[in-house]
Order: structure tokens, then sequence, then C-alpha cells
């Protein structure tokens, strides 16, 4: 009795090169789609003048990326799994490509928020078909040199994104930040068609439709409610039906009702998923515990990491004074020794328990940061933070490279792209979960620590002046105070003699310098517990000696119901 054939099997490639390369060619376009998540930041300002848009709509040119990508994810692995993950990679190359080039000319504010979402939908397609390829084309025992070089990629993008976009944006204009993606795009799809193999396969696949309008529909409203959820208050989105019930407002369409509908969509989804012949999002794969408890460190990490970035980065320019381009330069530290030290735990990882590793880099990370908060004073410079952001570096370089190969080690490669999208999906929503409490924090603490220091420094103006100055900053901060936009919390009534309006203006920067310190060290807290909280559940994976000694089980097993058959 013959064997039956294997569900997928690799093509050949129109030029057969080393796995290497085509895990350079990987990561080129996996940069890319990377960076765009952060390098548009710090071009905002030049996008408001350049197209003379409004707060709304350049927040909009943020975040409709960032909600596009992050609901597309499942869907896009899935369709790598039933199209091949080779396919799907090109065929999202080729979109976020052309699609850089037209926010490159885009005319007005609505034409780039709508080349960012066709940006958006590229980026979803190529992420997890990265992951699938590796699987395919590593064995197991080389995956953890190849995630190590895929962690450090993506360690770097995660922070050059504001050096870069800083560089561009300041050396040439606003619209180079899109147009750098081009010759890369272009260079990285020819690459992609000639050196990658496709993963075939042999079985006949439906696409799950109720799983993808459910998954889509759920996490578009959880991810809108979690980045719209401070410009809104926590409260009302719209005002129809709105209604007062003592000092809370009520609406049928609030952040509230759109989290909880999120959560009900996404629950029937689960239920959905469990009955369905070809799921879109196969709960087998939650059986590994390597899985399950890898995605619960890899949510844990992207809160840690982007809650712990947006306070220090606007702590960087806001106070210290330093403007993008080195503001970015600060992280350069921690970037270069991520990058240095991803493919060598990556390699580690292949050959000793790799959640001894992640563990290990978690708490470097947390120590790295508990040490910014340690160092950071009015007085500090950028290189004041070096030592402390190379040690969070040492502990981003063993963190990435062991999180993925433990949590891809054990996943067949005709479910990569569904494990892969999942991934990257619950990454998304950790940062924008960490990026939204973390902000919470922020604010609430800086609005308490706005009207304390003001109060202060108020004992230095006239007394008739006084009360003004203190509500000035009351008011800026319970309407939401735009940090780094030159506020003073406070208006200069007209005829001031100019040295009054100097010295006014200098203890507001005084109220604000030291408010926004004050509150920035709690809201940094946060996110380290819970990177150490992922630390301590990385530890609960299953050691690579007893995952090895089921496989061969399961292999002796399959080898003896083969033999028996014959």
């Amino acid at each position: 009795m013959q064997s039956a054939p294997p569900e997928t099997q690799l093509s050949t490639p129109r030029i057969v090169t080393n796995a290497w390369i085509i895990l350079l060619v990987l990561t080129l376009g996996f940069f890319m789609i990377l960076l765009d998540t952060t390098i548009v930041n710090v071009a905002i300002p030049s996008i408001i003048d350049g197209l003379h848009a409004g707060l709304d709509q350049i927040l909009w040119v943020l975040n409709a990326y960032i909600l596009v990508y992050a609901v597309l994810l499942i869907t896009a692995g899935r369709l790598g799994d039933m199209y091949g993950p080779r396919r799907m990679f090109i065929t999202g190359l080729v979109i976020f490509t052309l699609a850089s080039a037209a926010c490159g000319v885009a005319g007005s504010p609505n034409q780039l928020i709508l080349f960012r979402i066709i940006q958006a939908i590229g980026g979803a397609l190529l992420t997890p078909q990265s992951l699938s390829i590796i699987t395919s084309i590593f064995p197991p025992e080389r995956r953890g040199a190849a995630f190590g070089v895929w962690g450090a990629v993506a360690g770097v993008a995660a922070v050059a994104g504001p050096t870069l976009g800083g560089f561009l944006t300041t050396t040439y204009s606003w619209r180079a930040i899109f147009y750098v993606n081009v010759p890369i795009g272009i260079v990285a799809v020819l690459l992609a068609y000639l050196v990658m193999p496709e993963l075939t396969n042999h079985r006949r696949h439906r696409l799950d439709i109720p799983g993808m309008v459910l998954a889509s529909a759920g996490l578009f409203l959880l991810v809108f409610g979690l980045i719209e959820g401070q410009r809104y208050n926590w409260g009302p989105v719209l005002t129809w039906g709105a209604h007062s019930l003592g000092p809370l407002v009520v609406s049928p369409v609030s952040i509230a009702t759109i989290l909880l509908a999120s959560v009900i969509l996404l629950a029937i989804f689960i239920v959905d998923e469990s009955h369905a012949e070809e799921p879109l999002l196969p709960l087998s794969l939650f059986r590994d515990r390597n899985f399950s408890l890898a995605n619960v460190v890899s949510a844990l990490v992207a809160f840690g990491m982007l809650g712990l970035f947006l306070p220090f980065t606007i702590f960087l320019q806001s106070v210290l004074g330093l403007d993008a381009e080195h503001a970015g330069f600060v992280m350069v530290p921690m970037s270069l020794t991520s990058m240095v030290l991803a493919p060598i735990s990556g390699r580690l990882t292949d050959k000793v328990n790799g959640k001894y590793l992640l563990a290990a880099g978690l708490v470097f990370f947390s120590v790295g940061m508990l040490l910014v908060i340690a160092l950071a004073s009015l007085t500090s410079t950028g290189t004041t933070f070096t030592p402390a952001l190379i040690v969070a570096g040492i502990g981003m370089g063993f963190t990435f490279a062991p999180m993925v190969t433990m949590a891809m080690r054990n996943i067949p490669p005709a479910r990569a792209g569904a494990a892969s999208g999942f991934i990257n999906t619950i990454r998304q929503v950790g940062g924008a979960f960490g990026s939204a409490v973390v902000g919470a924090i922020l604010q609430h603490q800086l609005a308490t620590d706005l009207h304390a220091q003001a109060l202060r420094y108020s004992a230095g103006l006239p007394a008739s002046f006084r009360a003004r100055f203190v509500a000035g900053f009351s008011h800026a901060s319970s309407t939401g105070f735009q940090v780094g936009r030159g506020q003073t919390g406070t208006k200069l009534p007209p005829g001031l003699p100019a040295q009054v309006v100097r010295h006014v203006e200098l203890l507001a920067r005084q109220v604000f310098n030291h408010a926004f310190l004050d509150a920035m060290k709690p809201a940094l807290v946060v996110p380290i517990c819970l990177m150490m909280l992922g630390a301590i559940a990385a530890l609960f994976m299953e050691g690579q000696r007893r995952a090895a000694a089921e496989e061969r089980a399961r292999g002796e097993e399959a080898g003896g119901i083969a033999a028996a058959g014959q």
C-alpha cells in the first residue's frame, strides 16, 4: 500500500538559490511594510502644511493604515494557505509599491488617506506570507536562525522609522517617505519572482466567508475603538440618541458600545470557526501550548513596546526639545544592539531551550526601560539614555526570534499562513491596546500634574493673574492637551509688556515639563509590568526536548500505521 502524497509541496523556482537569499528577499519586503507603520509619524507637520490638512484628516492618514492592516491579516494568512504564499507575497508587494508611489503624488488629504488604505491592503497580503515561507523553506532545526534574521528586521524597523522619516522629511520633503518604497519594492518583486519557490497545496480549499466577515467586522470595531477612544474621551462618537445619566453621557454609538460589539462579533466568530468545515482560523492551532503562549507573549510585547515608546518619544521632543531626527537617533543604540543579537539568539534557539532565552530577553528589556525611568530628568540629553537603551536592545534582540520560533516550530506548512496571520494580528491588537491604555494613563496623570504644577508656579505671577494661569492648564488638560504643539496652557491678554509675556511663557513651559516628567514615569510602569508578565508566561512553554520526543512519537505512530496497512 503506497503512502498518500504530501498535502503541500515546494515548487522549483526560476533561479534555484540558497534559502538565505530567499530570506533576504522576504525581509526586504517585510521591513518596508513595518517601516511604513512608523515612518509617517514624524512627517505629520510637513503633511499638514503641504496638503492643508485638518487634524481629523491627518489622524486618519495614520489610523486608516493601521486599521485596515490589522483587520485583513487573518484573512490574508488564510489566502496564502489557499492560493500559495509566494503569489500573495508578490501581489501584496505590487499593491504596496504602486500605492506608495500614489501617496507620493497625492494632491489632497483625502487622496492620501485613500492611497494609505490601498497601501495597508498590500501590506496585509504580504506580511503573513513571510513567516509561512520561512516555515516551508527551513527545516525545524534551522528555523531559529532564520527567525533570528526576521526578528532583527522587525526590531530595527520598529524604531528606525522616526530616524529615517525625520532625515527624508528634513532633507527632501514628506513625499520622499513614500517614494523611497518604490525602488525597494521593484527590486523585491523581481527577486521574489525569480528566486522564491511556491508552496503548492494539493487540496482544494474554500474561503470561509462567514468567518471572514465576522473576523473583519469584529477586528475593525476593536481596533477602531482602541485607536479612537482617547480622541472621543472614551465616550459618545455620535451625538444621535445621546442623553445624560448624572455625570455620564450615554449614546448608542460610543466607544464603549463599539468595543462591546467587537467582543460579541469575535465571540460569534470563535463559535462559528469551531463548526466550520474549513475555518478561516483553525482552532486546532491553539492545542499547541507553545503557539498559544507565544501569542499571549506577542500581545504583551507589542503592548509593552508601543506603550513605552509613545511617552518616551514625546518626552524627547516636547520636554528635552529634540527634533524628530535627533529623537530617532537616540534610539539607534537599541536598534543596533538588537540587530546584532537577534540572529545570535535565533541560532541559540536551535540549540537550547528557547523559552529561557525569551524570558531573559523580556527581563532585560524591562530592566533597560526601568533604567530609562530612573535616568529621565529635565537636564537629560539624548546620550543620557544610551546605557539603558543598550540593555533594552539586548532584551529586544533575545525576544523576537525565540518568540516566533517557539510559536511556529510545530505548525505544519499547510496551516502556516493562518498561524502567521493570527500572530501578526495579535501583535497589532496588542500594540493598539498599549497605545490606548498608556495614552489614557498618561493623559489622566498629566491632567492632575498640570494642575499641581500650575498652582506651584503661579506663585511667581501677580495675584490678579494666578487664577487665570491655573485655570488655563486645567482647561487644556480636560480638552485633550496637544503635547508638543507649542501650547502654553493659557491665553495671554493683549497689551502685556514683552518681558511679562516672556516670563509667563517661561513659567508655563516649566509647568508642562515638570508635569510631563512626573506623569510619564507611572505611565511607563504599566507596560514594564506586562513585559515581566510575558517573561513568566514564556516559562510555561514546552521545552524542545519534550516537543521533539512528541514529534518522534507521532512519526513512529504514523510509521506503524503505514506498516500495518502494507
